[in-house]
């Protein structure tokens, strides 16, 4: 079952070539299509020859070792399944009695071949499809994993049911032959392909006891599915590295505080005061202390694109910065619930190491920061030395560094707009209206002490 099926194909029929036809040959054209047509009209359907990969997926799995076998339970729209023919009914439904085959083949072709589990750092070999069953869009089975093991296991659905093949779920269960259920185990999804976007839930079961839930968007890489805590750490370390550098926003900030300097230990100050304030709202957005409203997290995005547009005009206007680093604690309060938003999907993949995974990606983050100060400040030392002054220079930078963050403050602003704050709960929404208000007060108090006190010229 583990070969791949091509994908059915319709014959095309070439359009007459060469000479032009007389009129009795575009008759005779004529007959043909409609004798071709009244054909295909008498023949009932009996495959899907192809189709667009779905917009939108959500994949459903448990991972759960049992004394020398692993089981890997699967539930996956089928309309995911491309490459493969599925049998067909009437107007579209799957053809039940007829179905086995291309479904094991689906399986094996799109998950079996497609996961890798790991045991102590090896790749265990190919798993043997235990058993594959096409399941209704209404069932809730795989909300446990006991009623989704008895599920998959159980009888087939009737063959007369009539359901269309794209609104069925295959539910698959994958056996994986192991050395000892008490090893550690990581999984390589590899299921990305299956739709635009795929959102992925999987639960691990430990023969320990308890259950880690999983949450991810995409491919996550291989996760380690019980970490420990040094496994955890280097995880998170890595994310926070890599999220610093993936963030525009993020990366333009740190653009405006290096713009007027050229001296390291100046910006290291700036960025370890950035640092500790997004790592109090961080840790604080994480613990559940962050409002929860809808409205908030564009509320966040939109006020980290005002601050790149402050940060900006303040490298324009501001005559001294010798007090920037208030302004850039206060925003970095900001731009720490960015970071916890960014960072949500992920915690659970730290195990029962919370603390260290937090505190692990906000040293990832710093060296990150550092990382971009040190590559910036020879660049705009070289890139200064050609221009008419270095007070010029920073201004056309910050300039156009404004002038993208006021891109972003516009259209995020739109977003926010759209939200209707008085809608949430009197409790949700007073809670997030205070926060928000003290959050803002800290921010204009730093800001207004910075531009307001005499600093330094710019050197």
């Amino acid at each position: 079952m583990a070969h791949r099926i091509p994908v059915g194909r319709t014959d095309r029929v070439s359009p007459l070539t060469g000479h032009r036809a007389a009129a009795s040959s575009a008759a005779v054209r004529v007959l043909l299509f409609l004798a071709l047509a009244g054909t295909m009209a008498a023949v009932p359907v009996t495959g899907v020859h192809g189709h667009d990969i779905p917009s939108d997926i959500t994949i459903r799995a448990f991972v759960k070792p049992e004394g020398q076998r692993l089981r890997l339970l699967v539930r996956v729209p089928l309309e995911a399944m491309l490459d493969v023919t599925f049998p067909l009914n009437g107007p579209g439904y799957l053809d039940l009695s007829r179905a086995e085959e291309s479904l094991g083949d689906a399986a094996m072709l799109w998950i079996g071949q497609e996961v890798s589990i790991y045991e102590n750092g090896t790749r265990l070999a190919v798993p043997e499809l235990a058993a594959v069953r096409a399941s209704l869009p209404s069932d809730l089975s795989f909300s446990a994993y006991d009623t989704a093991l008895a599920s998959t296991l159980g009888p087939p659905l009737p063959v007369d049911t009539q359901i269309y093949w794209q609104q069925v779920m295959l539910d698959v269960l994958l056996e994986y032959r192991i050395a000892s259920d008490r090893s550690e185990f990581s999984i390589l999804p590899g299921l990305e392909r299956l739709g635009m976007r795929v959102a992925t839930v999987l639960r691990f079961l430990p023969p320990t006891g308890g259950k880690r839930l999983y949450q991810y968007t995409g491919n996550p890489g291989r996760v380690v599915l019980d970490p420990r805590w040094h496994q955890a750490a280097f995880r998170f370390a890595q994310l926070g590295f890599t999220h610093i550098l993936d963030g525009m926003d993020h990366l333009l900030f740190l653009l405006c505080l290096v713009i007027p300097f050229q001296r390291l230990r100046v910006l290291v100050i700036l960025v370890t005061a950035f640092t500790v304030a997004h790592s109090i709202t961080l840790i604080a957005a994480t613990l559940g202390l962050a409002p929860a409203a809808l409205w908030f997290v564009p509320l966040v995005e939109t006020v980290i694109a005002a601050s790149i547009v402050y940060m900006a005009l303040e490298n324009i206007i501001s005559p001294g910065l010798r007090r920037r680093w208030m302004a850039v604690f206060g925003f970095g309060l900001v731009h720490g619930f960015g970071f916890a938003y960014a960072l949500r999907e992920m915690l659970p993949f730290g195990g029962d190491h919370l603390v260290i995974s937090l505190l692990a990606f906000n040293v990832g983050v710093e060296i990150g920061q550092l990382l971009v100060i040190l590559i910036c400040v020879p660049i705009l030392r070289i890139l200064f030395r050609y221009v008419p002054g270095e007070r010029t220079g920073a201004i056309v930078l910050s300039v156009l560094a404004g002038h993208t963050a006021w891109h972003w403050l516009v259209e995020r602003g739109g977003t926010l707009w759209e939200f209707d704050v008085l809608s949430t709960s009197p409790d949700g929404a007073l809670y997030g209206v205070a926060g928000l208000l003290a959050l803002m007060l800290i921010i204009a108090a730093f800001a207004g002490w910075a531009l307001t006190r005499p600093g330094r010229p710019l050197q």
